[in-house]
């Protein structure tokens, strides 16, 4: 079992920068981002493989940028250039080898773009 322990987030206004960040409790192979907007399904921001590749959703490309520190199993999300649209329940995610789908979910954080 591992727990997700995530923190920032919080009101910022539109063009401003936020970071996320997600520390688990051992080390995983695929950490990650997901946001959840009132009415919406929960959608893929970014993810990070222990080796560290990525992948993003084609509307945070250019302005999110996600990375890991492996030695201290932490996944950070730098967010730049946010807009209103981004306001969401921002949700860590840790994946073992080999799974479709994430294992483990952190607890969410509210990120809300608000002049």
């Amino acid at each position: 079992q591992v727990q997700l322990v995530e923190s920032g987030g919080g009101l910022v206004q539109p063009g401003g920068s936020l970071r996320l960040s997600c520390a688990a409790s051992g080390s995983i192979y695929a950490m990650g981002w997901y946001r959840q907007a009132p009415g919406k399904q929960r959608e893929l921001v970014a993810t990070i493989i222990d080796a560290g590749s990525t992948n993003y959703a084609d509307s945070v490309k250019g302005r999110f940028t996600i990375s890991r520190n492996n030695a201290k199993n932490t996944v950070y999300l730098q967010m730049n250039s946010l807009k209103p649209d981004d306001t969401a329940v921002y949700y860590c995610s840790a994946t073992h080898w080999g799974r479709a789908k994430p294992d483990y979910w952190g607890q969410g954080t509210q990120v809300t773009v608000s002049s």
